[in-house]
């Protein structure tokens, strides 16, 4: 049977989240909920997930002889990739070791990368995708923009939250997406992928949940994306259900491949009840922030109730519902947040302020969540939430 352990004490059940932004501060307190005691490693201090932790670590995510010394300090029962830029390889050891790595260590190593996880869906599972071919070099990136076709989509291999990414119209945007791609790579310079146009009519996050042998889906999202950074989403997005399934099909294949327990954000495009895959993150997604209003189990709790192998006998959706991005833009380590009483005075209506310790350029600091009689309501009121939200820097 089951047991969890008592803080503080020998018999504590300790977690180590590597990574500690937004995603993983709902992690935590889902986690802490449960009585469980939980370390927070990421490369700056204060972190928002570091704020609820019961203890911290700062060091390069990217160093893998630095994260094996914490993980050898803390013994940790379970090891929680909360970001992609992490060195896999070391996670890869570990687990080798006897550590074990949430979901597994392959599917973190395989979607930190778009080629591996790319080649997973299209080569081996056969799965339909965008087309697309890999460039190491200037030369390979100019001939893959030369087969794929303009228009086309220009990434690093390795970059989160839009970072390097470019969409090609014309031939003057061939040589900017190529630097713009070399800048945004987590790892610094390397390989891209260009990825022909998939003629959809919208996109989706399918949170499919594995937990205690069993596969589990939440409602489909639907989200705005700008420079592949998520501005807006909501629960449900209205498909077919022959798309439905499909989308449900696809989902559990590649989570299947990929292995573990957990909760795993599966990207699609939709063509009627026609579905490509494109990406997966194997931890919550940040446009699955609007189930911690849209349903009883947010994707944080059964993320939590997943990876600490309780059951999830059922999901209960609350409704339409929606979110909206709090964009600040500039530089200040002391930013204030106003017209909060306007937002929640709303009925249905949610506030979360990600408390990061900065911003420098353009950053996401918090979120307005809703819920209403339709979606069209639901994001409406979300989207007005947060443009009140006013920032003094």
């Amino acid at each position: 049977m089951l047991q969890l352990g008592t803080p503080f004490s020998n018999s504590a059940t300790r977690i180590l989240m590597c990574g500690g932004g937004e995603l993983g501060k709902e992690v935590v307190i889902e986690l802490q909920r449960l009585g469980t005691e939980v370390i927070v490693v990421d490369r700056y201090e204060n972190a928002p997930a570091m704020q609820v932790a019961d203890r911290c670590h700062v060091i390069s995510m990217l160093d893998g002889e630095a994260l094996r010394q914490v993980i050898e300090l803390e013994k940790p029962d379970l090891i929680v990739p909360e970001i992609e830029a992490i060195a896999t390889e070391t996670l890869a050891e570990l687990e080798n070791e006897g550590f074990t790595i949430i979901p597994t260590a392959k599917a973190v190593k395989l979607t930190m990368n778009r080629e591996g996880i790319r080649r997973l869906a299209a080569e081996e599972l056969q799965i339909p995708t965008s087309p697309y071919r890999f460039a190491e070099t200037y030369e390979e990136y100019l001939a893959a923009v030369a087969e794929i076709g303009l228009p086309c989509v220009v990434k690093p291999i390795m970059s989160s939250s839009g970072k390097g990414q470019s969409t090609l119209k014309e031939s003057s945007d061939v040589d900017p997406a190529w630097h713009y791609a070399q800048e945004g790579g987590r790892a610094g310079k390397g390989k891209v992928i260009v990825e022909g146009f998939v003629d959809f009519d919208y996109e989706i996050t399918l949170l499919t949940v594995r937990h205690s042998g069993y596969t589990s889906f939440c409602e489909p999202i639907g989200h705005v994306q700008v420079s592949g950074d998520y501005r807006q989403s909501w629960q449900p997005q209205k498909m077919s259900d022959t798309a439905l399934n499909t989308s449900r099909d696809i989902a559990e294949k590649v989570t299947t491949a990929l292995g573990g327990n957990g909760i795993f954000g599966v990207e699609l495009f939709i063509k009627e009840d026609q579905v490509y895959f494109s990406e997966v993150s194997p931890r919550p997604h940040d446009t699955g922030m609007v189930t911690m209003i849209s349903q009883d189990l947010s994707e944080f709790a059964l993320h939590a109730r997943a990876i600490l192998g309780l059951p999830i006998p059922s999901i209960h959706f609350h409704g339409p519902s929606a979110s909206s991005v709090i964009l600040v833009e500039g530089e200040s380590k002391e930013v204030r947040f106003g017209n909060l009483q306007q937002v929640l005075a709303e009925p249905d209506t949610e506030l979360r302020l990600f408390g990061k310790p900065e911003v420098s350029g353009q950053r996401r600091m918090g979120v307005v969540l809703a819920r209403d009689t339709s979606v069209d309501k639901a994001k409406e009121k979300a989207i007005k939430g947060s443009n009140s939200i006013s920032v003094e820097l």
